[in-house]
């Protein structure tokens, strides 16, 4: 169809508004799974400690004579932990002309931008806290390190035969060769956490070895009620021998390693809460910077276990 002799059209108008959103889509994920279920507390020091204790080991042999003469036996001790401080921190500079633009969306550029580094932030501290690093005092040139998750757990971890938990405070545990999450590991790693009197209840994974666990056999005998245009495959508490375990899947954690956690037993310590910080001005620019000085505590690491040296991509399990 032709068109209409000497009709003025958009691609020769030059004042026409523009059409622009005043919303923005982002769809980067920011959740904080482990850091959301544990506990927190506020901390003095750079370093911070705590005690932990065992019972003495139970004596099935535990009779006495009629009339018997005592053997005093010796005190149980505490243990005293310990885990320091790190600094994290993100930052924004914006221009003064930006700042004072009427950008489609936001309140004022600066806002948004600190908004978009505070969330940076917290998935930061989310990869950190579950990862391996080891405990570092740090000085003059070395920043501190806190202790994270996987350098803490030895008592109910579950490694491969050439895997090895963290020597010490200070270092990473090893990775061994990868094998498939399975049920027998879950299973397993229930039973000796009820052994050493651990009673998790969270089942914290990543996405490749989240649908693993949907796989497990004991779900293809599972009955539910669905809608008959609707197909379940998802486990969302798995229930073992020894205790329900929730399932929640962690974008930032390791692949390599599923946390059985008992939240009541981890804590994040704060020694300066998150605060934003006006850097000095220099020329038509403002800088902000949000900061946060942080640790680990895991007040018992026998109350967690950790499944390592799992398949870490989808292709493993093809």
């Amino acid at each position: 169809m032709a068109k209409v002799t000497n009709a003025f059209d958009t691609y020769g108008a030059k004042g026409n508004r523009e059409d622009l959103s005043s919303i923005i889509y982002n769809i980067d994920p920011f959740d904080t799974p482990f850091i959301s279920a544990i506990g927190r507390r506020n901390v003095s020091n750079v370093t911070f400690d705590w005690q932990t204790e065992n019972l003495p080991t139970v004596d099935g042999s535990n009779a006495q004579l009629e009339g018997f003469e005592l053997s005093r036996a010796t005190a149980t001790p505490t243990v005293r932990e310990s885990n320091v401080c790190q600094i994290s921190s993100r930052d924004a500079t914006v221009s003064g002309t930006q700042n004072t633009a009427d950008a489609a969306g936001k309140a004022k550029e600066m806002a948004h931008q600190m908004a978009l580094v505070s969330k940076a932030l917290k998935r930061d501290m989310e990869k950190i806290l579950t990862g391996t690093q080891g405990k570092n005092a740090g000085d003059a040139t070395t920043a501190r390190t806190t202790r994270a998750l996987e350098s803490w757990l030895s008592t109910n971890a579950l490694r491969a035969s050439d895997g090895a938990d963290a020597t010490d405070a200070n270092s990473a545990p090893t990775d061994g060769t990868q094998r498939a999450l399975t049920e027998d590991l879950v299973k397993e790693a229930m039973q000796t956490s009820y052994i050493n009197g651990a009673e998790p209840s969270i089942l914290m994974v990543g996405p490749v070895n989240k649908l693993q666990v949907s796989k497990f056999t004991g779900r293809s005998a599972t009955q539910v009620n669905v809608g008959e245009n609707t197909v379940t495959s998802n486990v969302t508490i798995y229930a073992s021998d020894f205790g329900e375990l929730r399932v929640v899947v962690n974008r930032h954690q390791r692949e390599n390693t599923a946390f059985l956690l008992d939240p009541e037993y981890a804590k994040v310590a704060y020694y300066r809460n998150f605060s934003r910080t006006p850097i000095a001005k220099i020329g038509d620019a403002d800088t902000e910077m949000l900061i946060v000085e942080y640790g680990l505590e895991i007040s018992n690491e026998g109350a967690h276990a950790a499944i390592a040296d799992i398949f870490d991509t989808n292709a493993e399990y093809a």
